[in-house]
């Protein structure tokens, strides 16, 4: 059973219950070869934390010795390891030496027969340069074969391995169609050649699929990815589980793994690293070591390298910075870069998974942080929901923030000559009462914006002007001086959160009657909105957007259809919930599928009646999927205001 702890987008901190114990995701599983250990099984859980580790069944079934050990003591005892172990079935063998003589009925059977706790399917190795023809036709082979592993299973966990080449069209197919089998984890395989060959925005594309089709509720696990360097990239494209064979044999190659790259020990000039291995050495007495000293320190090295990362990772995720993460080790190979620039093509799909909003503030690292859902985000609710409060605007330099004290003067002076303000910034248009909700005010750009990005914002800023249909446009240096007209700047503000959070229907459901905005005596800031007595919006002073209360909630209830920012809950749950208790993804019965998490929520009733509101934490077929876990992080129940 798969649990998701803590999300940062696609990435995800899971919870992955085995026979053998429960792993925390992202996890890598080191290669052990049975016949070799470089190092030992026993070190790899004692000194190094491993909790799974991955070996290659073909090779034990092949080894007369290994075969009847693993057959009379188990594939633990063998091995003297107590986590989780994972067997390959001689895919990779069939991609390295050709055809294995083995059936995939024979591997299941013998998988299960050693104690594997997660075994494979014999499937189809895609490779690069296949047709799309024989790739699809080897897709339904390893479909026949998944199937049957599946009925053969017993207590055995079995791995779901997606094919499809560099074909994302087939990826995704045979992802779904595997979606709906009896399946525990879903490898991503044939991708070793394009991480061989630095393809790596062809793996992107692969993952992107792929993930497309799969279920959120089985752990997905890149095959063959254990470098450091694209560690990151791959859990931010939901990757969870990741293996490595490199670490052993780089160093029995004297290559050792860096988080830019691997080097030759022989071409470097200096050692610098400060790992348990390396500790003590100089490059010098590395190089003097005999042989085998020296392969086994390297791989100690190399394993310290990618638990240094996966621990750096999954701290980004919890703090929900690993986007700048990524960008930051992608800058480290133009391979990388380029996988970096195509996530823009996916920016639709990573945006559903993207939260509303973070604690901490967007770093900027570049023209590419433009592909992130934020972004995208921003601009496509900007040009859907927003509603001018006057028919004229005046356009405003980027500046201090929040805009709307770096220029109140300005602001002020325009707003009474019948101006909407409207500042150019890295984000593209800002209009003065959305200039401090979330990512707006909470982001840190450099003082020297690249022109990519001003090129951008340009457009953007004259494409809404020209959306919005206002009859005249000024610089703000050409603002009159003897504007009258009056306004009410925390009614036009309230009112614009609340379009741009929540919709412009909403919205109307909500403001209605006489509205009452109530103001920190402090800082001055929008605390409360008040419509005909009834408290329906209070608003976060982090991150600029609202809670909403149940008044608020009951009106959208009564004016908006469902599923419009519902999560029903089945019967045994209403009492819970109804009592101020979370609401738990295997109690949900329907979803509104525009729901984004940390978006606010109304939790309802199989009959659309109110029960609390909340903020949700997955999204609608995460929800449907997973069996364990919270759905909606309740705050109000049955009108209660606390």
């Amino acid at each position: 059973m798969f649990e998701i702890i803590k999300r940062d987008g696609l990435a995800r901190i899971g919870r992955f219950e085995t026979r053998s114990g429960v792993l925390e995701t992202p996890a890598l599983l080191p290669v052990v070869n049975p016949k070799i250990f470089t190092v030992t099984p026993r070190e790899l859980y004692d000194e190094f934390g491993f909790r799974a580790l991955i070996t290659n069944s073909y090779i034990i079934k092949n080894n007369p010795a290994l075969k009847e050990r693993a057959l009379n003591e188990g594939l633990h005892k063998m091995l003297d390891f107590e986590g989780v172990i994972m067997t390959d079935s001689g895919t990779f063998q069939s991609h390295m030496y050709g055809e294995v003589e083995v059936t995939n009925e024979e591997m299941v059977q013998f998988q299960k027969d050693i104690g594997t706790d997660i075994g494979t399917v014999l499937d189809i190795f895609t490779e690069p340069y296949w047709t799309k023809e024989e790739t699809a036709a080897s897709i339904e082979v390893t479909l026949e074969r998944m199937q049957q592993a599946c009925d053969m299973k017993g207590e055995m966990m079995i791995n779901g391995v997606v094919q499809g080449s560099v074909y994302p069209d087939l990826r995704e197919d045979c992802a779904r169609r595997m979606a709906v089998m009896d399946i525990d984890v879903h490898p991503i395989g044939g991708v070793v050649p394009l991480m061989e060959q630095y393809r790596y925005s062809e793996l992107v594309d692969v993952i992107i699929a792929s993930k497309k089709g799969l279920n959120p509720n089985r752990p997905v696990h890149l095959f063959g990815a254990g470098h450091p360097m694209v560690l990151a990239l791959a859990t931010l494209l939901g990757c969870d589980l990741f293996d490595s064979a490199s670490y052993a044999k780089f160093a029995r190659d004297d290559r050792m793994m860096f988080i830019d790259g691997t080097y030759r020990l022989g071409d470097m000039q200096s050692l610098d690293c400060n790992c348990p291995a390396c500790r003590g050495h100089t490059l010098e007495t590395l190089k003097k070591l005999p042989k085998d000293d020296r392969t086994r320190l390297l791989a100690r090295h190399n394993l310290y390298q990618i638990t240094q990362e996966l621990a750096l990772i999954r701290r980004y995720i919890r703090e929900g910075r690993l986007w700048e993460l990524v960008e930051i080790r992608c800058r480290g190979h133009p391979a990388l870069l380029d996988a970096l620039r195509r996530l823009k093509t996916h920016t639709e799909f990573l945006e559903r998974t993207e939260p509303i909003s973070r604690d901490g503030a967007l770093f900027y690292t570049g023209s590419e942080s433009r592909a992130r859902p934020p972004f995208h985000r921003y601009a496509e609710r900007l040009m859907t929901r927003y509603v001018p409060s006057a028919s004229k605007a005046a356009v405003f330099p980027d500046g201090g923030k929040p805009y709307s004290r770096a220029y109140a003067d300005e602001f002020d002076k325009a707003r009474r000559a019948g101006y909407v303000p409207v500042v150019v910034s890295p984000f593209g248009p800002v209009p003065a009462e959305l200039d401090e909700i979330y990512p707006l005010a909470q982001s840190l750009f450099p003082e020297n914006t690249d022109a990519e990005t001003v090129s951008a914002t340009d457009e953007m800023t004259f494409n809404f002007l020209e959306k919005m249909g206002f009859e005249e446009v000024i610089e703000y240096e050409e603002i009159p001086d003897n504007g009258e007209q009056g306004y009410d700047a925390d009614l036009i503000r309230a009112r614009a959160i609340s379009n741009y959070q929540f919709g412009i229907e909403a919205t109307d459901a909500m403001f209605r009657g006489e509205i009452e905005i109530v103001k920190s005596r402090k800082t001055g800031k929008i605390r409360n909105v008040i419509s005909d007595g009834e408290h329906i919006l209070s608003l976060r002073a982090g991150d600029g957007l609202y809670t909403l209360k149940p008044a608020g909630a009951l009106r959208i209830l009564e004016k908006v259809p469902a599923p419009f920012m519902r999560v029903a809950v089945n019967d045994d749950s209403v009492p819970f919930v109804s009592n101020g208790r979370n609401a738990f993804c295997q109690f949900v019965l329907e979803m509104d599928k525009e729901i984004r998490p940390m978006e606010e929520v109304i939790v309802v009733d199989k009959d659309d009646r109110f029960l609390a509101t909340g903020r949700a934490l997955l999204v609608e077929n995460e929800v449907r999927s997973l069996k364990k876990g919270i759905a909606v992080k309740v705050r109000s129940g049955n009108g209660d205001e606390a």
